[in-house]
């Protein structure tokens, strides 16, 4: 066996980014506390507070998949619940268990093989779950941010937190607006793109990169009905909600007294803290993320650490273990996952 060529070495570059940048966020979460003294609140956490945080975290997944129910509505057609949970639950565990978020494509991947949908619709339906997502993150962020209650020195580089919130909120919303434009003008962002593409790519590329602007656009359909919108967002507040009601019930575990925008706070910054480059299961980048958030309100670091060592691992253990009991009852292997195609070489389609 040859020496690996630049173009493998290429591919392992995000894996070694993400080693590295979790090492350090675990060594500057760790590197000024006391392990006994953490280990000491863990095991002193209210298990009853602590086993309902672990169950409001899951649940959260069950919202994601009747939400992504409305987005994978094709020409009317309501697809079952089952095989939607259990390809958000391989999914999941595929992020937990896997490299460079491989769950967003083992997600897609799944439902193609357990319901016959378009890969590039199913993998286009969770980029807008993203774009949903990250609207009510930053909205939800912005509403923690003027509930008050930090430290004095809650700030960036002297700049009030709640005006970067809002200045992240315009972000989104800009994002959003396109979103709709081009989603209300399909033939227009179609012609758009084929003239764009034709330009800057050869014609075989560029026939390529138009499938998946067909696919993004079927992704993107459920926008077009009003129902199926206002159903998506409702559920996406409900989702968002439900996950920073287990941030809550995990302060209480501990034994910290947070106003109720802090459970908003954490939630919003792990969700963009873990987009960065980390492991598997976002090990190091959680952890630090929590710490830097609970700072904000005067939380000690050894009760910062212990809480998020805590939510972690019991918040890790439901959805990886769901992910891999869905993952043997659909028959599929978590070789294929990370190839993102199906092992037999067909395209997962009825």
């Amino acid at each position: 066996m040859g020496p690996p060529t630049p173009r493998n070495r290429r591919s392992h570059l995000p894996a070694v980014a993400g080693l590295l940048i979790s090492a350090l966020l675990l060594w500057w979460a760790l590197h000024d506390v006391s392990l006994s003294e953490v280990w000491t609140e863990v095991r002193g956490a209210r298990l009853g507070w602590l086993l309902a945080a672990a169950a409001g975290a899951t649940l959260t997944f069950p919202l994601r998949t009747i939400r992504w129910r409305y987005l994978l509505r094709d020409q009317g057609t309501v697809l079952p619940l089952k095989p939607l949970w259990h390809a958000t639950a391989i999914g999941f565990m595929a992020n937990n268990l896997l490299p460079a978020r491989a769950g967003e494509v083992a997600r897609a991947y799944a439902v193609r093989s357990l319901t016959g949908v378009r890969f590039t619709t199913a993998f286009a339906s969770v980029a807008v779950e993203r774009v949903f997502d990250g609207l009510f993150l930053v909205g939800l962020l912005v509403v923690g941010f003027l509930a008050g209650g930090f430290t004095t020195a809650a700030a960036v580089q002297g700049m009030p937190l709640g005006r970067i919130a809002m200045g992240g909120a315009v972000l989104f919303g800009s994002v959003f607006v396109v979103a709709l434009a081009v989603v209300w003008q399909p033939a227009v962002t179609r012609r758009l793109a084929h003239a764009v593409l034709h330009r800057l790519l050869p014609a075989r590329w560029a026939d390529r990169m138009l499938g998946m602007v067909d696919g993004v656009l079927d992704g993107l359909s459920a926008l077009r009905a009003p129902g199926r919108l206002g159903a998506v967002l409702f559920w996406s507040l409900i989702l968002w909600l439900t996950n920073a009601a287990s941030f809550a019930l995990a302060f209480a575990a501990f034994g910290l007294s947070l106003p109720w925008g802090a459970a908003l706070v954490l939630q919003g910054l792990l969700a963009f803290g873990v987009a960065v480059p980390s492991t598997p299961g976002f090990f190091g980048v959680f952890e630090g993320v929590t710490r830097a958030a609970l700072t904000l309100y005067g939380v000690a670091a050894s009760s910062a650490v212990s809480l998020a060592i805590g939510y972690h691992i019991t918040g890790f253990l439901p959805i990886t273990v769901l992910g891999l009991w869905s993952l043997w009852g659909a028959g599929l292997h978590l070789g294929e996952l990370k190839r993102g195609e199906p092992s037999d070489g067909n395209d997962g389609r009825t």
